[in-house]
């Protein structure tokens, strides 16, 4: 069981990068652990952190006054190659959401599969968002999950979910949690037809 998602209210982090591609999420020397915890240590690593691994202070993951479970993304996040860890690095460092105009599918699947609800809005929203969010630090932002929507202020806008996934953020569960969920459902149908 992971931690089930229904709404967030939070602050967010402005990274108005388009093209952020996994191994500037989470860079390939850094792959070498194989739990899933950790790995937000070294989220945007090389954009975090100088060759002396003193942080670039300018970088908004360094900046205090930026804070929050929901990180705001350029268009076509996630790009590049297809590696889970760039999903378990957002939740390890204590993203619950990303906000972009686009996804990358794989990366888009990872992170649903990892508890980590990506929220694809339209270009103008996204836009909107990331101004508020970097003028005004302290805007919260609700995300509703089983409405759909996203708000900051008077704007809303609805995104798409898969179903199944969103059943599956919503109660906490794996793909084999979901299918023990049904064992009841199951045993009912196979002594109907039995």
């Amino acid at each position: 069981m992971k931690e089930k998602f229904t709404t967030l209210k939070s602050t967010g982090v402005p990274l108005p990068v388009e093209n952020i591609d996994t191994d500037q999420i989470i860079p390939a020397r850094f792959l070498k652990a194989t739990t899933r915890e950790g790995f937000g240590d070294n989220l945007f690593r090389d954009w975090r952190y100088d060759a002396n691994n003193q942080p670039i202070v300018d970088f908004v993951l360094n900046n205090q006054k930026y804070a929050g479970k929901i990180l705001i993304a350029g268009k076509n996040f996630g790009c590049g190659s297809s590696r889970e860890h760039a999903a378990w690095a957002i939740y390890d460092f204590g993203f619950r959401v990303v906000v972009s105009s686009f996804f990358a599918d794989i990366f888009k699947n990872n992170a649903l599969n990892n508890g980590l609800l990506p929220i694809v809005v339209s270009d103008q929203f996204l836009k909107q968002l990331l101004e508020t969010v970097a003028q005004k630090p302290n805007t919260q932002i609700e995300v509703d999950l089983e409405k759909q929507t996203i708000t900051t202020g008077e704007a809303t806008e609805k995104f798409e979910i898969n179903a199944y996934k969103k059943t599956c953020l919503m109660n906490g569960y794996d793909d084999i949690d979901y299918l023990l969920s049904l064992k009841d459902e199951t045993k009912k149908f196979d002594l109907a037809h039995a």
